[in-house]
């Protein structure tokens, strides 16, 4: 049996688990990152835990996504938020392949779940799709032909950044900013709230929190249209924690949505829901890793 160890890394807990050839996901597993101890701590635990596998099983290879500006190429960080302090640098494949003697690949954490929808989720046999992901800020990445593209230096749809009423679109349509709208609106820290509750109360009726969420959702509307003006794709995709409420967000996204789009992009653009959920990164690692290794 050919393994391939699939590896995840998050601001909060590195993921990882064995993927067979077949593309079966066996033995999943989590540990903390402790994400602000540094880069060189994490690339610590990684070599830890391929060790530890290396140990047990013949592996094929080790596929890795990550938060931060990854050059593929090469397999390293070129910049990092704060959130991890000295990751710059870190280069997981040149550090994975000469200890243990195995290819490695490693790719952005939004690319690789963007990778998994469309090889084997939401956005599966499209030519063109846009995969955002929603949560402490906003991810994005861009998809053709279900292969990453990239742009001039590894740094294509970092839609977060773009400019939108006079702010980040992540800055008014992440997570964080409903969590900062809704505790603004009723005078309390923003850490007395998260999204599970401002949705809970918001079907319960809380029309601040209501307010709030239509709000994000316009500015999320608008933010989708500036790129599908840009880039026409068949599908976007949404994906992150809140956009586990579908339901409840999908018939406003689409309503509004055909507010800033014509009506002739509106009716050839698909608006789905991320698919693979926790499991995106690492399968998505895993992918990105066969194409690279063309395996």
């Amino acid at each position: 049996m050919t393994y391939y160890l699939a590896i995840d890394i998050g601001g909060t807990a590195i993921k990882y688990g064995l993927v067979t050839e077949q593309g079966q996901l066996l033995r999943k597993e989590e540990i903390p990152t402790e994400a602000s101890k540094g880069g060189p701590r994490i690339l610590a635990k990684v070599l830890s835990l391929v060790e530890n596998y290396h140990n047990q099983v013949t592996l094929a290879g080790v596929a890795i996504s990550t938060a931060g500006m990854v050059n593929p190429e090469r397999g390293d960080i070129f910049y990092s938020g704060p959130q991890i302090p000295n990751y710059v640098g870190i280069s997981f494949k040149e550090s994975i392949e000469e200890q243990f003697n195995i290819p490695c690949e490693v790719e952005n954490d939004v690319n690789c779940a963007g990778l998994a929808e469309a090889i084997s989720g939401s956005a599966k046999n499209t030519k063109v799709a846009v995969c955002l992901t929603i949560g402490t800020g906003i991810g994005g990445c861009f998809l053709l032909n279900s292969q990453i593209f990239h742009g001039s230096s590894f740094s294509a749809c970092e839609v977060g950044y773009m400019r939108l009423a006079n702010s980040q679109f992540q800055e008014l349509a992440s997570t964080t900013a409903l969590i900062n709208d809704v505790a603004r609106r009723h005078g309390d820290q923003p850490d007395d709230w998260n999204g599970r509750r401002i949705f809970e109360e918001a079907k319960a009726g809380n029309q601040d929190c209501i307010a709030a969420i239509d709000q994000l959702v316009d500015y999320l509307c608008q933010g989708i249209a500036n790129i599908c003006y840009v880039v026409n794709p068949e599908c976007v995709v949404l994906g992150g924690g809140i956009m586990g409420q579908k339901v409840y967000l999908s018939p406003k996204i689409n309503q509004t949505l055909d507010k800033y789009l014509v009506p002739s992009l509106s009716k050839k653009t698909k608006v789905v829901f991320a698919s693979h959920e926790n499991n995106a990164g690492i399968m998505g690692a895993y992918y990105h890793f066969k194409q690279r290794q063309q395996v």
